[in-house]
């Protein structure tokens, strides 16, 4: 429920806020397996190996070229691919077509990869959130980098956390990113709130303080995982403990209401 007197929602990043980013690579490497960006570019040489005769370095140089595609658009129009349209961009610069049952499997394990070996929650992310759920509306918003929507979701459910936010802001399934204020905005709808009444927490200032504050909100920097040049940007608080959030959002919430 709403803070008595207050519609203002507290919005989270995701990777390096909720969860540690890579960190399911030991995890990966214990089993035996190769890190993901190897892992990415095996399952596009075997699902295209099946259907044409093409050597690995002409698959990897189609994949980073559809990476780095993805990436320019990413970066600098705030529109996030979904992995069927970095496979489409592959496939479309090597001028070959694979038959839509292998294509969709190919892409089903590109999207469940983290979900085979799971990054591990930030520590503290899990009691924060579950001392601020009933005191605030909560809600993730993340970019989909390779795990879509619906995979980080399961990211979620397996940690506990799931239940613990009332909406969820996925880039592939929004068709754009942070800092895009349709970002922003689409969080504060979801909730019933002005955009401007949102308080966002996140690890990166250029997309999780310069974006909140283009729409006019207010933005905790999150140093529990990674500490991050500024870049200048000045968040309006710094936390680099989750047991420290909650009492760092009454503090924001109070200075707002001061006569």
């Amino acid at each position: 429920m709403m803070q008595k007197g207050s519609t203002r929602a507290v919005t989270f990043d995701l990777w390096d806020c909720l969860f540690v980013d890579d960190s399911d690579e030991p995890k990966r490497k214990a089993a035996g397996l190769p890190p993901k960006r190897v892992a990415r570019r095996d399952l596009a040489h075997e699902y295209l190996s099946r259907h044409h005769a093409v050597s690995r370095e002409c698959s990897d140089l189609a994949y980073d070229v559809s990476e780095a595609a993805f990436n320019k658009v990413w970066h600098d129009q705030y529109v996030t691919w979904t992995v069927r349209d970095r496979y489409e961009v592959l496939m479309a610069g090597l001028g070959k077509r694979i038959p839509e049952p292998d294509l969709s499997e190919l892409i089903k394990r590109h999207e469940t990869m983290e979900l085979d070996y799971r990054p591990d929650p930030a520590p503290g992310a899990l009691a924060a959130l579950r001392a601020l759920k009933d005191v605030y509306p909560l809600v993730v918003i993340s970019d989909a980098i390779n795990s879509p929507g619906w995979a980080l979701a399961e990211l979620l459910r397996g940690a506990g956390m799931h239940n613990c936010f009332d909406a969820f802001i996925f880039s592939d399934e929004l068709g754009r990113s942070k800092p895009a204020p349709e970002a922003f905005a689409a969080a504060a709808a979801a909730v019933g709130c002005g955009v401007g009444e949102l308080v966002h927490v996140g690890d990166r200032p250029h997309n999780d303080v310069g974006g909140p504050h283009a729409v006019g909100a207010r933005a905790v920097l999150l140093t529990v995982v990674k500490q991050r040049p500024l870049e200048d940007h000045h968040p309006d608080a710094v936390c680099d403990d989750y047991a420290k959030l909650p009492g760092i959002l009454a503090q924001i919430d109070a200075q707002e209401h001061k006569p």
